[in-house]
């Protein structure tokens, strides 16, 4: 790399230091929440992926990054919008919730380091850094109303999923909604038990994986795709481990470590199946590339043509 390249990177590296500098305690703010949340937990983890990812394309990378001044000045002043937005506003009656101001925050500040990834090292870059540049979107938390949309949702959709296995079990039961009467116990699949959280992580999981193991768009659409209904199998699956424990073990099993606790358990035997399937998607992936390089061209290779002149008479 030469020097206006490094001259470049170490002025991005400052630009961003200023930026955190001055979003000082909003960031401290969200990690103070992130660490109570039941839901945007996993925002902590989120810019140390980001840079674990720019780590390991580090040799891919231009280098000798062209800024791109208006595309940075765009998103500057995008950012700068937004920024002011949040400094305006007050809790009202559609905007009642810290969190919601918070990710207004989180969104200016994530709008800044890119616009600051355009203005100090060009499009070129962000194009090769694009994936792990994309991922600091996740920095922002969910709002609100659409953690409540996807809970709901989640919340009928894991009923359906855990009345799925107690037919398949033949367990006794009467189904009211979400409300399940059993032997010696009645449990209701309620909005803390949606799962959100690890239905999100799972497939933030699936991008992650798909970006470092996987190269056609196809096979990490199909990856995302599969990991949706296996989050709503994975909750399902453990309210009927829930429930059948209180059949033979009692209702007191309701209140065990299982139920309060067991989220990282059902969520890593989740790992399972989602491994298993990038596993099927790299030899997918392979096989058709060999495929597709063993197949001879459906046009014969032409060979040089000049040109010709035509008999004399």
């Amino acid at each position: 790399m030469n020097r206006l390249g490094q001259t470049r990177i170490v002025a991005a590296a400052l630009y961003i230091a200023a930026i955190a500098a001055i979003f000082g305690t909003r960031l401290v703010q969200l990690y103070q929440y992130a660490f109570h949340s039941d839901v945007n937990s996993y925002l902590v983890l989120v810019p140390f992926i980001c840079g674990y990812l720019l780590w390991i394309r580090r040799s891919t990378l231009p280098k000798r990054p062209r800024p791109a001044f208006w595309s940075g000045v765009g998103l500057a002043l995008a950012a700068t919008l937004i920024w002011a937005t949040a400094m305006a506003l007050r809790p009202t009656s559609w905007m009642p919730e810290t969190e919601d101001r918070l990710t207004l925050w989180a969104l200016s500040f994530v709008l800044f380091i890119w616009a600051g990834g355009f203005l100090f090292l060009g499009r070129d870059w962000m194009r090769s850094a694009a994936f792990p540049m994309f991922f600091l979107i996740f920095m922002v938390p969910l709002p609100s109303a659409v953690v409540d949309m996807l809970e709901s949702a989640s919340k009928l959709a894991s009923a359906e999923a855990a009345n799925l296995f107690f037919v398949a079990t033949a367990t006794p039961t009467l189904r009211d909604g979400n409300v399940f009467q059993l032997p010696n116990i009645t449990i209701e699949v309620a909005q803390e038990c949606s799962g959100i959280r690890s239905s999100y992580v799972l497939i933030l999981t699936s991008l992650v994986a798909g970006n470092l193991f996987l190269t056609k768009t196809w096979s990490r659409i199909f990856l995302v795709l599969f990991v949706i209904p296996l989050g709503i199998i994975r909750n399902g699956f453990r309210v009927w481990v829930i429930a059948t424990l209180c059949i033979h073990f009692g209702p007191q099993m309701v209140h065990s470590i299982i139920h309060r606790r067991g989220g990282p358990v059902f969520f890593v035997l989740a790992l399972i199946p989602l491994l298993l399937f990038v596993w099927w998607l790299r030899w997918v992936e392979r096989k058709r590339g060999i495929e597709t390089r063993g197949t001879p061209s459906a046009r014969p290779p032409m060979a040089a043509i000049g040109t010709v002149s035509p008999p004399r008479t």
